[in-house]
């Protein structure tokens, strides 16, 4: 009876160990998976996410915003708080391009010089 506890104290240490070398393991195997995907995902937003300059005027449709460019292309913009003070006027956007959905990701809206 003596050894009893001696035996349930070591497998309880056993099991506690166990336990915290599976985590510790789970949780190295998550930053190797997960490290090469985040650094691919930046490095490829960094790559895409060039500033382009788009002049033309802004147009509400509905709720949404959007910039007819001179060009005759119409994007959508993302902003439609800063947007709505420019409604009707010819303006010059700051902003990343979003080519498969027509959206510009604004980063600055200024009227366009006369």
């Amino acid at each position: 009876m003596r050894y009893l506890p001696l035996i349930k104290r070591n497998s309880l240490f056993r099991e506690l160990f166990l336990g915290v070398a599976i985590s510790v393991f789970v949780f190295v195997c998550a930053l190797a998976w997960g490290g090469p995907f985040l650094l691919r995902a930046s490095s490829g937003a960094a790559v895409h996410a060039q500033l382009n300059t788009f002049t033309g005027t802004v147009v509400r449709t509905g709720e949404q915003f959007e910039l007819r460019a001179t060009s005759g292309q119409v994007y959508r913009l993302d902003d439609p708080q800063h947007a709505q003070s420019f409604e009707g006027k010819a303006v010059t956007v700051t902003g990343t391009l979003d080519a498969q959905a027509d959206l510009i990701h604004v980063e600055q809206i200024q009227s366009a010089a006369a």
